[in-house]
């Protein structure tokens, strides 16, 4: 798309028509709204919908949380010369 310097606005568009412009209008709704993924199309293949791709994260999580528990678990020694 082309850039259009501030000069370069039709004559039927004025500035004064459109409204004083308002920073961070939509802030809220796009923190709260969803989040959006593209995914590669093998991985899509795999997983064609929301529902197939939320499950498979969240079962992810499952083992990823109950391996970080048990490393947590064993990696707890006495450093070396502490006896």
């Amino acid at each position: 798309m082309k850039k259009v310097k501030n000069g370069d606005i039709r004559p039927d568009y004025r500035r004064r028509d459109l409204g004083p412009g308002v920073r961070g209008k939509h802030l809220e709704a796009y923190r709260s709204g969803s989040n959006l993924v593209l995914l590669s199309p093998d991985v899509a293949e795999v997983f064609p919908t929301d529902d197939a791709v939320n499950e498979a994260l969240r079962a992810f999580a499952r083992v990823a949380r109950r391996t970080a528990l048990k490393t947590r678990r064993v990696g707890k020694r006495e450093p070396a010369g502490r006896q």
